[in-house]
């Protein structure tokens, strides 16, 4: 129940416990000024005593007998106030006041919707009386006004208890539908709770998992860089401690320097894709931007950005996972496709980011390639594990000699700091 309807309901519980009093206020009054209504003086004390009886009816039933549903002590104060109403209403209609009250709480002190009904109809006596001029009913005409009245009044309430009926039946419907909405959107509160918080803990193991992918790809990059740049420089060195040749020295000692300058590019390289400082104080279209320009300079391959859409702040978490791919989808073009020109593309379609990196190299069999190549087991294999932590795909679409597709569909996660 709102609390528009508690108020309106504790108005008419009050209107229902002073209306008696303030209807047999005005009967009094309306009695007095009509004293020529009621012209002996038995009738006079008459009606004083009915009134006090009256009154003494209502404080009584208002102190010990009020109760929220109908009961046997309803009836018994029901009746006797009716045949209090209807005997001051004989001595002087203006008293009908005090009977219209019948019409206001049948239904809270008469138990059974017949007995109700019986109820109204007997309220609806006095009152026509005194409308059709005062009780009793002398001559055909009278009881012809008296009798149109009748129906009248009692076709009156019948509509109006209808209308109250059914505005009460919409307002228990309305409250049923408003405490089903509460109940609801409690339901649905809990369950965003509850999707933030496996947001947030997925989040968490995306982060853990790309720490582990890190230390992988490191491992890859250490020993296919790295490690055989070292080794080539180790067997140079040798070779210059062992010829007596100063020529053949000097050839092998700028070998040797060959394979450490190489060595040291790579490592710088690899620092450099340690962590995504290009995302720290540009966005990913941005950083992506100046990702596959500076590729581009160094490789001599022309490379080209494209967004597409509304471009939005993304969480870092994803964010990070689109540079990384990119970045090994340009290493991986470098070093494999021979290709001489890439097309990279960030797309924001609604609630998902479509990033698409484009060569026209030399191509391959996705299907052919062996479980620990370089390409598959640190390429494709990496940037697909990368996609998928973070609830992403990644589908390649290559052949030889047709170059190489590739597409990652990620979650489109804002970043709401």
């Amino acid at each position: 129940m709102t609390e528009a309807d508690v108020q309106l309901e504790q108005r008419w519980a009050q209107a229902n416990r002073w209306g008696p009093y303030v209807l047999l206020g005005f009967a009094v009054l309306f009695a007095c000024v009509t004293a020529a209504l009621t012209p002996g003086p038995a009738e006079r004390w008459a009606v004083g005593g009915l009134v006090l009886l009256a009154f003494a009816l209502q404080l009584l039933w208002g102190r010990y007998g009020r109760r929220r549903e109908p009961s046997a002590a309803g009836v018994t104060y029901y009746v006797v106030r009716w045949a209090l109403a209807f005997a001051l209403t004989w001595l002087n209609p203006f008293f009908a006041f005090y009977a219209v009250t019948g019409y206001f709480d049948a239904d809270e002190v008469i138990p059974g919707r017949l007995r109700q009904w019986l109820a109204l109809v007997a309220t609806s006596i006095p009152v026509a009386g005194a409308q059709a001029g005062g009780l009793p009913i002398h001559g055909a005409t009278q009881w012809a006004v008296f009798a149109g009245l009748l129906v009248v009044n009692n076709v009156l309430w019948i509509v109006v208890g209808n209308l109250t009926h059914q505005e009460e039946e919409r307002s228990r419907a309305r409250a049923g539908t408003i405490a089903e909405l509460e109940r609801t959107n409690a339901a649905l509160q809990q369950a965003l709770a509850e999707n933030a918080a496996l947001h947030a803990q997925l989040l968490v193991q995306a982060r853990e998992a790309g720490v582990a992918d890190e230390r992988r790809r490191l491992a890859a990059e250490i020993h296919d860089t790295l490690a055989q740049g070292l080794t080539g420089i180790i067997a140079q060195l040798q070779v210059v401690a062992n010829t007596p040749d100063p020529a053949g020295a000097r050839e092998h000692m700028g070998r040797a320097m060959d394979l450490a300058r190489h060595s040291l590019g790579e490592a710088r390289r690899s620092v450099h894709n340690l962590a995504p400082v290009a995302l720290e104080s540009d966005g990913l279209p941005e950083a992506l931007r100046k990702t596959v320009a500076e590729w581009g300079e160094r490789t001599g391959v022309r490379a080209g950005f494209t967004v597409t859409g509304t471009a939005e702040q993304l969480h870092e978490e994803v964010a990070a996972t689109l540079l990384r791919i990119v970045q090994e989808a340009l290493s991986n073009a470098s070093r494999h496709a021979h290709a001489t020109r890439v097309g990279v593309t960030l797309s924001f379609l609604g609630d998902e980011v479509i990033l698409d990196i484009r060569d026209d190299g030399r191509g391959f069999d996705p299907l052919a390639l062996p479980a620990r190549t370089p390409v598959g087991g640190f390429g494709l294999d990496g940037m697909r594990a990368r996609a998928e932590r973070i609830v992403g795909s990644l589908t390649v679409e290559s052949e030889p000699g047709h170059g190489t597709a590739l597409s990652a569909r990620v979650p489109l996660v804002r970043d709401e700091r």
